[in-house]
């Protein structure tokens, strides 16, 4: 509920701007949104509070009551949006953000104000929001809606986690990965020669993929060639076939990414090149074993010694992955106690040994309930440490008691969830939406700082007073705070240390989806099924993952995304059942630019685009694009261009170019 309290923030703002003198609106609009401002600040103060709470701990009757006005403020917003941006249009100045944008010009607009079509939309909108914001008002009064939890379980207070140092490699890691090298590679260096496989299993969050790379990483320079390729739980395999082939070799495959090849030809190819070397290739995160047995036909058979390394959740896909007697599987245990305590302590201490007396039995009830597994570990000690300062006996032990039963033998994800979502809600206010909208993104995809970034700052995420250049710097701290909480994980780091790109681990990545459905903050369809929690209710943000069916054009019809602020693909698409952008209104991400190579025969059409006067993201990155329109040059709010060769001269506010290999024809 606390994204329903962000989503108040905003439009509580823009609400105060409006009433500045400078703006000139007629008495009766100023006195209807004064009105509304002091009933939104209201409910915003309540929101907090609610915020604060898991909703599974709140009543049902509060839940809705505050996506009531999660809606409210999000149309709210959308309006005066509308209204400041119509305001300025037709404008060919260049100022440096909205608000200066808007003061600068209102003298000149003065009968706009008085007369024209953006003052009597405002208007309305206030009215409406005005009379909807008196009847939630009075739904809680009438119900008497407790907005504090139903448990008896301390909850924790909403804190800022500042910068730390990172902890390194998993406890315990070292051993067992040396173990399973020997059974790899005997201890005289020499192997038997046909294909050996290992296949890791166990539950999310004990460290498979962290135990596979520190294989990975240590012997991959014994073999001619090696490859790491995540698959994940809805992979496209074509995708999964063109990583194996750039792993393996990079330079060769460089442009494999962007062939047409259907599965056949990629087998086909990958079998060639492994008939005569020595490899090593890890699959990491199999979910079906109807993908294991595709990817295994790619896999050539060879008597050089060559070794396989698999991970999986289930039993029966790692026992599919054993096709000959000296393969084996090793399944995951949690760490022993005195792991758990090391890798604890060295998170908070940056030392196993430096535990305070005070501090040591409440630290061994709150690894007792981690249950020896690191992502738990590692997440709750995050909790712990605030400004580079340990937290008082008394917030620890707030910390155990809202970790309920722990983690237990039988439930371990649903434990895990639980666990993790402390630290969620122990987040600050203005990181919350920014982590939730990483649920954007497809199990196992590489992210991009900067450009993720960018996509914050697009949809309003990133406020600050001061200039609009120090937005960015404000952003790059928003993601090196949910780096610290461990919230995402570093994926290419650059040589002076900067994190690139990041993954969200798949445990995480669960639990920020079902709080987006829960919250109507996300909407995904996955392979033509909905991940919504209610299809009637209107889009704010929607995403189409991994199409394997054609979606029919009803499913989009224009009322349903009118209100859509981010649109994105990722996956390959047949483009001409892609929605018109006519029927986007408040537009402000939209990312073409991970549609793979499904190519229709006139591409992407950019059609109205220059109608999207909200839109401040354009992601066109690899995408087929028929033709970039002159009305581009609209877009005066656009920030970020992922595009190549094209003419910008009349974007006022562009402050990024990504250029990218873009097919424009």
């Amino acid at each position: 509920m606390e994204v329903a309290a962000g989503a108040m923030g905003p439009v509580i703002r823009k609400l105060g701007e409006l009433l500045v003198g400078e703006y000139n609106l007629e008495k009766r609009v100023k006195k209807g949104v004064q009105s509304l401002l002091n009933e939104l600040e209201m409910m915003h103060a309540v929101l907090r509070k609610v915020g604060e709470v898991p909703s599974e701990q709140l009543d049902e009757p509060v839940r809705i009551w505050a996506g009531k006005v999660r809606d409210l403020s999000c149309d709210m917003e959308d309006a005066v949006d509308d209204f400041m941006v119509r305001v300025h249009e037709g404008s060919s100045s260049k100022p440096t953000n909205m608000r200066n944008r808007v003061k600068k010009f209102l003298k000149k607009t003065t009968k706009l104000f008085g007369k024209g079509k953006a003052l009597h939309q405002i208007s309305d909108a206030i009215k409406e929001a005005q009379d909807l914001a008196k009847e939630l008002a009075d739904l809680r009064r009438r119900y008497e809606l407790d907005t504090r939890s139903t448990s008896n379980g301390a909850t924790i207070d909403p804190r800022v986690l500042a910068l730390h140092k990172d902890v390194g490699e998993l406890v315990g890691v070292d051993r067992t990965r040396d173990e399973l090298i020997k059974t790899l590679i005997c201890e005289d260096g020499s192997s038997k020669e046909q294909l050996k496989t290992i296949s890791i299993v166990g539950v999310g969050g004990l460290g498979k993929t962290t135990l596979t790379k520190a294989i990975y990483e240590k012997i991959k320079a014994q073999f001619e060639c090696a490859a790491f390729v995540p698959v994940g739980q809805n992979p496209d395999i074509k995708k999964v076939f063109k990583d194996l082939l750039y792993d393996l070799n990079k330079e060769k495959f460089n442009d494999i990414h962007n062939t047409s090849k259907d599965e056949n030809l990629l087998i086909k190819e990958i079998r060639e090149f492994l008939v005569d070397k020595r490899y090593l290739i890890v699959i990491d995160d199999i979910w079906e074993e109807e993908i294991w047995r595709y990817i295994n036909c790619a896999l050539y058979k060879n008597k050089l010694h060559s070794r396989v390394i698999t991970t999986t959740r289930n039993v029966s896909v790692s026992e599919a992955c054993l096709s000959s007697s000296d393969d084996m599987i090793h399944k995951m245990k949690p760490l022993s106690d005195e792991d758990s305590q090391i890798l604890f302590h060295r998170r908070i201490f940056q030392s196993e040994e430096k535990c305070p007396e005070d501090l040591q039995a409440v630290s061994r009830e709150i690894l007792k309930k981690c249950g020896g597994v690191p992502l738990a570990i590692i997440t709750i000690a995050s909790l712990l440490v605030s400004n580079q300062r340990i937290k008082q006996k008394e917030e620890w032990m707030h910390v155990h008691s809202s970790m309920g039963r722990g983690v237990t033998e039988g439930g371990i994800v649903k434990d895990m969830k639980r666990i993790l979502s402390l630290s969620y809600y122990d987040l600050p206010s203005h990181l919350k939406p920014c982590l939730l909208y990483l649920s954007i993104f497809p199990e196992d995809f590489e992210i991009k700082r900067d450009l993720l970034i960018w996509r914050w700052l697009a949809e309003g995420f990133i406020q600050c007073d001061k200039e609009e250049t120090r937005l960015f710097e404000i952003g790059k701290s928003y993601f090196n705070e949910l780096m610290n909480r461990s919230l995402i994980q570093p994926a290419q780091i650059n040589l002076e240390g900067t994190v690139v790109t990041c993954r969200i681990h798949d445990v995480v990545l669960d639990l920020i989806c079902s709080l987006s459905s829960e919250e109507n903050f996300i909407s995904i369809l996955d392979n033509a099924e909905w991940h919504a929690p209610n299809l009637q209710r209107k889009f704010r943000r929607l995403l189409l993952h991994n199409i394997k069916a054609k979606v029919q054009n009803h499913q989009f019809d224009s009322s349903r995304l009118s209100k859509v602020r981010t649109f994105a693909v990722f996956s390959p698409i047949t483009y001409d059942w892609l929605p018109s952008l006519s029927s986007f209104q408040f537009l402000r991400v939209l990312d073409l630019g991970n549609c793979g190579s499904h190519k229709s025969s006139s591409g992407i059409s950019l059609k109205y685009v220059g109608n999207l006067i909200h839109l401040r993201y354009l992601g066109l990155k690899d995408a087929d694009v028929c033709e970039l329109p002159m009305d581009i040059g609209k877009l005066q709010l656009l920030e970020t261009l992922d595009i190549r060769d094209t003419d910008i001269g009349k974007l006022q506010l562009l402050q990024t170019w990504d250029i990218r290999d873009t097919s424009i024809k």
